[in-house]
């Protein structure tokens, strides 16, 4: 007989972290375990109001699936019954840790995916001052993987500010659909020229049509634009990258259906996260080898982590346990 518990959390972080649309000081996540005899499966989800969740309508929306999910719905099921987003993340994470433990076989083996191997995670640095982002960026000089959030003001000198101080490290900008257009053609060959080698949503995802007829000098991801496999038709000739979040995809599932079409559509891809614990962030790992860039520092910008946690060092996260996850 399964049983399916939620269970609402909050961590603080470990300081204000800024983006465009604004700053938060916590995380607010869910929980899903599901039980099976002496095996439990865990699943961490995120709600992102951008999206139109709240912690109240995720739960619920948990709650109108654990019938299902009790009756041994599985995870091809768990898709059709539900939509994409936060609720579908937590119940397909604990349904593959749950497949995992009884079967005594680790999940990138049931998803058929390469071993997880140590990869280098970007290291976000927080909307703020220039001088700010320059302290931050001082702090950062030695990870190999900067990514920086800004929004429709400063944008160089933030970026130059960056620069400066972590002359070494690779960039990467996430705008949060902050731009427009005239602004993305003013300040893409400025970051360019500061090595800046991606840049992520810069247009608001209901107002990007014209990034078809742009030839951008840095490399565009789509993330606001882009949640499942179905949004790849609209985004070619637009982005030549894809952000991959599994709060966003509804799970690992549609993760690595989302991943296989995007390789074979032609766009590189980028695993990114919402600011989590290390629960939430060790079904993305299984998708790191279709990556071009791993963005799963969620962890670090929190006061405590979960634990057993995820492994940080120098820029280079490891694979998750089988006693976190998987």
């Amino acid at each position: 007989m399964r049983t399916l518990t939620t269970r609402a959390e909050t961590w603080p972080l470990a300081q204000p972290f800024t983006i465009s649309r604004g700053t938060k000081t916590q995380a607010e996540v869910l929980v899903v375990e599901i039980a099976e005899g002496v095996y439990v499966g865990r699943g961490e989800c995120v709600p992102y109001p951008r999206y139109g969740e709240t912690l109240n309508e995720v739960r619920s929306e948990i709650r109108n699936a654990t019938a299902g999910v009790e009756s041994g719905m599985d995870r091809e099921g768990l898709w059709h019954l539900t939509v994409p987003g936060a609720a579908r993340n937590a119940i397909d994470a604990a349904l593959w840790d749950l497949e995992a433990k009884a079967n005594g076989e680790p999940v990138w083996q049931l998803a058929e995916v390469p071993e997880p191997t140590p990869a280098m995670t970007a290291q976000t640095i927080s909307l703020g001052t220039p001088e700010e982002m320059a302290v931050a960026a001082d702090e950062l000089a030695a990870a190999p993987l900067i990514k920086v959030k800004l929004d429709g003001d400063d944008v160089v000198r933030r970026m130059r500010a960056v620069r400066d101080a972590a002359p070494q490290a690779r960039l990467i900008a996430d705008a949060n659909e902050a731009w427009d257009f005239e602004l993305m053609r003013e300040v893409a060959p400025v970051l360019a020229e500061l090595g800046v080698e991606m840049i992520e949503q810069p247009l608001p995802a209901d107002d990007d049509d014209g990034l078809a007829d742009y030839d951008c000098p840095v490399l565009l991801c789509a993330d606001e634009s882009c949640h499942t496999s179905d949004d790849l038709p609209v985004l070619k000739g637009k982005y030549g990258m894809v952000n991959i979040k599994l709060d966003k995809t509804g799970g690992l599932t549609e993760g690595l259906n989302l991943a296989r079409g995007a390789k074979m559509a032609g766009f590189k891809i980028m695993i990114g996260c919402m600011v989590g614990t290390s629960l939430a962030m060790a079904p993305a790992m299984m998708l790191a080898s279709f990556a071009e860039y791993v963005d799963l520092d969620g962890p670090l910008l929190l006061k405590d982590d979960r634990e057993p946690g995820l492994v940080f060092e120098n820029g280079i996260v490891q694979p998750p346990s089988s006693a976190l996850w998987g």
